[in-house]
């Protein structure tokens, strides 16, 4: 999809929502997405200008919208992210992913100095990330966006196995974790009820990156037979934050009566990005119970 055709004052004034810290999180969300959506140079170089913010989850959007327009000149901005110990795990991580759903070559041998490094959920996203941009090397191929999600996946999904296979290679501990991301946007890409169980299933495996990746592609398929897994994932308070907040954005894409109820009740959390998580996602549950024709309209506003 060619990008949009906005004028910079426009993408200007989408930018002060977006930094402005005293408007609530969802109009700054959605003022993100627009950005994203219009995708222009500026737009990366506004993008790139919130990663001071406080609120971790803000910042964690941020990257992840980076990586999805798949532009290489978000690669200096998310290559200093990576770099920076001062930005939380989610962000950083985030960063790491977004490097490989760019897919450049260029790339690897920072990914590969931080594939080792103490935080287990950044050493893996970047382990991920170098094998993503390998696969593509090996297959000879520009991308791999061709699901019925429209999204950049950190992995390729798997073909030609039942879901029997499939769940197998997911929940096996002993598996490459590249291996069970395929699996897993394999279930994802099938889309039954099924598929569903299967993947809930991946929320008690030990991997707390492969947790919050598997809530994530729960709140893709935004399936109601999801909900309790999710939720009892988010009132695990023990379970790490990356996770529990993933839960919660899923249970806003599900969107029912239920979700709405245990969102409202976590909206409080003790933990930031998890309360924050919420009020995103009870945004997100207005949205798909609205005639909304999209959740990115900070054009019209």
């Amino acid at each position: 999809m060619a990008p949009l055709e906005v004028l910079d004052e426009d993408v200007l004034k989408i930018s002060k929502s977006l930094h402005d810290v005293n408007r609530p999180l969802k109009d700054r969300f959605r003022a993100l997405f627009t950005l994203k959506n219009i995708a222009s140079d500026l737009c990366i170089e506004e993008i790139g200008k919130g990663f001071k913010d406080p609120s971790a989850l803000l910042k964690h959007e941020l990257a992840y919208c980076l990586g999805q327009m798949q532009d290489l000149r978000a690669i200096p901005i998310l290559s200093a992210v990576l770099e920076d110990d001062n930005q939380e795990t989610i962000v950083r991580h985030e960063a790491g992913e977004a490097l490989g759903a760019i897919g450049c070559l260029d790339v690897l041998p920072l990914l590969q100095k931080y594939s080792r490094h103490e935080t287990t959920e950044i050493a893996e996203t970047c382990q991920l990330a170098i094998e993503r941009i390998e696969w593509l090397q090996q297959h000879n191929v520009e991308n791999m966006n061709e699901n019925p999600f429209k999204s950049v996946d950190p992995a390729p999904p798997m073909e030609d196995k039942d879901i029997n296979e499939l769940t197998n290679i997911l929940l096996n501990e002993n598996e490459s974790l590249f291996e069970r991301y395929r699996a897993m946007f394999a279930l994802r890409n099938k889309g039954g009820d099924e598929e569903v169980k299967a993947l809930s299933k991946g929320l008690k495996c030990k991997s707390a990156l492969f947790r919050h990746e598997i809530a994530f592609v729960l709140g893709q398929m935004s399936h109601p037979a999801a909900t309790v897994a999710l939720t009892e994932t988010l009132r695990n308070n023990t379970e790490h934050g990356m996770v529990r907040h993933e839960c919660a954005e899923a249970l806003g894409a599900i969107a029912t009566d239920d979700c709405f109820e245990i969102l409202k009740e976590y909206a409080t959390d003790t933990e930031r990005v998890v309360r924050e998580s919420c009020d995103i996602a009870l945004d997100m549950c207005d949205y798909e119970n609205s005639d909304q024709f999209q959740y990115a309209d900070a054009l019209k506003k």
